[in-house]
């Protein structure tokens, strides 16, 4: 059995770490309701947005479409891989390393594939492999929708001019605090839709409606990258509540074993003890 000294040395570590961890969960679940208050309240605007578009770009004439909207022959890609800058959150940046990997592996193999790191953990990952063009990962210090809208303005420009076909975008999408959703998403050039005749938009449009669509498609698409940095860094803040929820679980049963164990332990060596005294007893006795 083990020795009572080495018992209680682990029982005192085990119970600093229950502290941290039972620390760490609160400090989450604080951040985690501003997070997630600030994602729910920008869903209806962002996904209002982006309907709108599509439907005025569905109405174009092809041979008025978009810059952003210009299919090439993909030879070069870009994956923008959203992590967050820490760890102790569960499998949240190895699930977005695997994804951002598959992508690089088998979904475009044969293409030249770069990756834009947003967040520590996918700049650890991919510097090793010399893909990253850059690391953004200084954007959760301030994340506010205009230090966002310079990547994605920097993201338009490079599409523009012909050093990437095409951009993908890969994030955790926040569904509630135990879960998260892998997402891997088109951000250039602009997905195509098809007219639907069942869309009535027999509006009248100042300044005309091609003028409009160029304006809307910038502000849509920067948008859509700054829903998906705030998505990743909710479920961030989710993921890391559970996984310290989960370590404090974990560090509670395990202090509650040592205990037994301890107890056991010096019960034994007290019985021992009484006995060697009583066989000296009669020892002396005889």
């Amino acid at each position: 059995m083990a020795n009572l000294k080495e018992i209680r040395n682990r029982i005192s570590s085990v119970s600093s770490t229950m502290q941290i961890t039972s620390a760490m969960k609160m400090v989450s679940a604080a951040k985690l309701k501003k997070a997630q208050d600030a994602i729910t309240a920008m869903r209806p605007y962002s996904n209002k947005l982006s309907e709108l578009l599509q439907s005025l770009s569905a109405t174009l004439d092809e041979s008025s479409g978009s810059k952003f909207a210009e299919q090439r022959e993909v030879e070069n890609v870009l994956v923008v891989a959203i992590t967050s800058n820490r760890g102790l959150c569960g499998a949240f940046n190895s699930n977005i390393i695997k994804q951002t990997q598959h992508l690089i592996n088998s979904v475009y193999a044969s293409k030249n594939v770069s990756v834009l790191a947003i967040g520590k953990k996918a700049n650890d990952a991919f510097a090793k492999q010399d893909r990253v063009i850059a690391n953004k990962s200084e954007i959760f210090d301030n994340l506010t929708f205009d230090n966002v809208s310079e990547i994605a303005e920097m993201l338009m420009e490079e599409f523009v001019a012909g050093t990437y076909d095409k951009i993908e975008i890969v994030y955790n999408h926040f569904k509630n605090a135990a879960t998260q959703i892998i997402i891997t998403e088109q951000f250039l050039p602009i997905v195509p839709v098809e007219a639907d005749d069942s869309v009535n938009l027999d509006y009248v449009f100042e300044p005309s409606k091609l003028e409009i669509v160029e304006e809307l498609i910038p502000k849509s698409l920067k948008t859509q990258l700054y829903k998906g940095i705030r998505d990743s860094f909710a479920s961030e803040h989710g993921a890391r509540m559970t996984a310290m929820h989960k370590a404090t679980d974990n560090a509670t049963e395990l202090r509650d074993q040592l205990k037994l164990t301890y107890n056991k332990a010096r019960q034994a060596a007290i019985t021992n003890e009484i006995l060697e005294i009583v066989g000296g007893a009669e020892a002396l006795n005889n």
